[in-house]
């Protein structure tokens, strides 16, 4: 599985529209890419079509409650395995270089111990100021690796150094300066045994968030670490995937198409959308209940008043509804998931008769399991006519014995259907 990511920090210049076409070159080499968005810039491209190209978070405040309670400027310094800042405006470069730390680009840049990358874009007379260049001597001597700029017409009509180095030019330099070889990535990506090419697996994976109000939400404790793993078992395999993940802090899976949601309903939609599929595998912990009607405010609590009664409401059953299609509609293999914290095997084979799904894995999530959030799962699997138990294995290594395993059904099943 790869991890390779890049954090782009995107700054106020006139480039900054190209972003989004960095974005996709990034995922074209089988890089995932988080955006951090500078206020500057968000003048020149919008939050929304970072999120929908990234398919991430896009982050802007450093202030941010959720984000700075779970001290979100450290996480995002050390999560990617290096950071880009294009463009690179003489505001940003000059902060670099001074050290200063006032708002989340640059307090990320200097809580960072990954590498660095900066692609300067500004007018040539303040790429030529003497404060620029100095800015410049310092950041290559702090370690700085610089991509550009190049020479040519500018934005404000003049001509010469000062342009954004090309898209192609800046990623291969990124990939370079990592040690990453684009034939690396397509061997990953790309393997020469494809069990599942031309198959269309639709999955789901993470929690979901039922807002109560602006600041509460009903959720559970599930990471999405196993999803996102089968997730890309099945890119590897060679299948198309469409993931539709609930809120989770995992990079995007290589490969993998995915569309970020925050509630069941929300969930249910895309996967109506995204129908028609050969295999659907739905490993999402959807809430089973959201509050009736949502606050449009924060719900006070009131002295002597008592706690707040909340009225709820039964989720969409995704995986019900999926499994009982008819026809071409539903998929040949549609595969639930149960964690149970007791009874597992009575619980487990229950649902998937109940949901009407053909598989149905199941894990012991007891806290003293350290399944739920962690690396290593114990699965057993349910069948109409079989169960299968797992040993304590990575979910990595769940996830590429799992698509090996519908690989071997989907292979069999073609193998007895007459010739048409």
């Amino acid at each position: 599985m790869s991890t390779h990511r890049v954090l782009i920090i995107i700054g106020g210049g006139i480039a900054a529209y190209k972003a989004p076409e960095l974005i996709r070159a990034f995922k074209k080499n089988g890089i995932g890419a988080r955006c951090l968005l500078t206020a500057a810039a968000a003048q020149f491209v919008s939050p929304l079509s970072l999120a929908s190209v990234s398919g991430d978070k896009v982050y802007e405040n450093l202030f941010d409650l959720k984000d700075e309670v779970e001290m979100g400027h450290i996480q995002l310094s050390r999560e990617a395995d290096a950071i880009l800042v294009a463009p690179a405006t003489a505001d940003l470069i000059g902060k670099m270089a001074m050290g200063v730390a006032n708002d989340l680009a640059s307090t990320t840049l200097l809580a960072t111990d990954k590498p660095v990358f900066i692609a300067p874009a500004m007018n040539v007379r303040m790429w030529h100021h003497p404060a620029t260049q100095r800015n410049l001597s310092q950041l290559k001597a702090d370690g700085i690796q610089m991509i550009g700029p190049d020479e040519g017409d500018m934005a404000c009509g003049e001509f010469g150094l000062g342009r954004m180095s090309d898209i192609e030019q800046i990623v291969t330099q990124v990939m370079d300066g990592l040690n990453i070889e684009a034939s690396d990535v397509a061997a990953k990506y790309t393997p020469v045994d494809q069990p599942l090419k031309g198959q269309h697996v639709l999955m789901t994976a993470g929690p979901t968030h039922e807002p109560i109000d602006p600041v509460r939400y009903i959720a559970n404790r599930s990471s999405g670490k196993q999803g996102y793993a089968i997730a890309t078992a099945f890119a590897e395999a060679g299948a198309t995937v469409s993931l539709i993940s609930g809120p989770t802090n995992l990079p995007d899976p290589v490969g993998v198409n995915i569309t970020r949601v925050e509630t069941a309903k929300e969930m249910l939609s895309i996967v109506q959308q995204s129908l028609p599929a050969d295999i659907a595998v739905m490993t999402a912990a959807v809430a089973d209940w959201r509050v009736d009607t949502q606050a449009n405010q924060k719900v006070k609590k009131d002295i002597g008043a008592g706690p707040p009664t909340l009225s709820l409401v039964e989720n969409p059953d995704i995986l019900a509804w999926l499994s009982k299609l008819e026809g071409d509609k539903r998929p040949d293999l549609v595969i639930g998931f149960a964690a149970e914290t007791e009874n597992v095997a009575e619980y487990a084979s229950a649902k998937r008769a109940r949901k009407g799904c053909d598989w149905m894995v199941a894990n012991n999530v007891s806290p003293e399991t350290g399944i739920m959030g962690g690396d290593n799962n114990t699965i057993d699997i349910f069948t109409s006519d079989d169960h299968e138990t797992w040993p304590n294995m990575s979910k990595k290594d769940v996830a590429q014995k799992l698509v090996a395993r519908i690989s071997h059904y989907v292979s069999a099943k073609s193998n007895k259907e007459p010739n048409s």
